[in-house]
């Protein structure tokens, strides 16, 4: 059994030592003041003090926490598919990916409030470089992904997650959460990278590496934010990309992200689970293709799952309306939705730069535009 004190959360023995190394952290302090505006600082440092396992720091201040920036920054979370799931079952969450610490948290809201298996959650390490940081991720039971490798190291790195998740989900009957590629999507085009699917095969012994679908259940998760917090931060990347220049982060950038991610603005927000694939995946391995032609058919099949669970909010017909310079999708939206929708970019966008505007408008649109190939 390999050795995963490099990526794993904390064990539930360590959780309480964890807890009061941190206790008098002013990030710490901040986050209760804000999940608990009416408690003295006494009370929830004695509370944290009796904490002797992940799942009771999650239930008693982290849920606390979600539901406050739910009430403070959103107009609502609404949820679908749900009661397809089983309770004591453990699942393979493959997301769309937005918001660095919303998408899985939001999930794991939900799965607790409906009774279900809560998930160990990827998150990559470049975004839990402070210490403050890294031991609350460990904490709400993240498992670490490490950026920045390449060749032997990035191979034992993916193997060793391989073996982490195969653990989680076969032995421990954990469910797992992880986005469909590396990072979040920034221009809104929702596309699993086959990648992260090979990664989840190389634990798998023997010659059937695709077997390992096999044996779990997979379920692709539609995560939908009427308005993105952080659209504006996404921008300078997408157009160093669409320059073919390379992006080089601020040293303060993923921070920044995790911050506006909890506290901007988002109106209305959405999780659609959208079942599991069961019945795809044995029709994938009873084809007579190769291992690499399986994981394409499967990767495309996610692809079209999560594409059809998103839930499109006016923002969306509005920016594809504005981006094709048409009113085709009117009927979805009220010209007070428009205005206020135009409002927003004009506070984010410069004026004498239409490639920002495009790729803002392009970030929105793209949920429209893949829900269309579906037909």
């Amino acid at each position: 059994m390999p050795n995963f004190d490099q990526i794993r959360p904390f064990y539930d023995a360590e959780a309480n030592k964890a807890l009061l190394e941190i206790i008098d952290d002013p990030m710490l302090e901040a986050m209760m003041n804000f999940s608990f505006p009416d408690d003295r600082e006494k009370r929830w440092k004695d509370l944290l003090r009796h904490t002797h396992s992940l799942r009771d720091f999650q239930i008693n201040f982290i849920y606390p926490g979600l539901m406050r920036v739910l009430e403070k920054s959103s107009n609502g979370l609404s949820t679908g598919g749900f009661e397809k799931l089983e309770p004591n079952t453990a699942y393979l969450f493959i997301s769309n990916h937005r918001d660095i610490i919303l998408d899985t948290s939001l999930l794991n809201a939900c799965l607790f409030e409906k009774g279900l298996v809560m998930t160990t959650s990827a998150i990559g390490d470049n975004l839990i470089k402070k210490p403050f940081l890294h031991t609350l991720s460990r904490l709400n039971r993240n498992f670490a992904i490490r950026r920045g490798l390449t060749g032997r190291a990035l191979l034992e790195s993916s193997q060793m997650v391989s073996a982490y998740i195969r653990k989680s989900l076969l032995q421990e009957n954990r469910s797992v959460w992880t986005a469909q590629r590396e990072g979040r999507t920034k221009d809104g085009n929702d596309i699993t990278h086959k990648g992260v699917l090979k990664m989840l095969t190389l634990a798998e012994e023997g010659d059937n590496p695709f077997g390992f679908f096999e044996k779990i259940k997979l379920v692709p998760v539609s995560i939908s934010y009427e308005y993105d917090p952080t659209d504006i931060l996404k921008l300078p990347e997408l157009l160093a990309k669409s320059r073919q220049e390379k992006y080089i982060k601020s040293e303060n950038e993923d921070f920044l992200n995790l911050l506006r991610g909890i506290m901007g603005t988002k109106k209305r927000i959405h999780i659609e689970v959208n079942g599991t694939m069961d019945e795809e995946i044995q029709t994938i391995a009873q084809s007579e293709t190769n291992q690499g032609e399986k994981l394409s058919l499967l990767t495309e099949l996610i692809d079209q799952t999560i594409w059809k669970g998103y839930k499109l909010w006016p923002s969306n017909y509005i920016a594809c309306d504005l981006l094709q310079k048409s009113e085709e999708h009117k009927s979805h939206y009220t010209e007070t939705e428009k205005l206020d929708f135009q409002k927003r970019i004009q506070e984010k966008i410069k004026r004498d730069s239409p490639e920002e505007l495009e790729s803002f408008l392009s970030m929105y649109a793209y949920p429209v535009i893949n829900k269309q190939k579906l037909k």
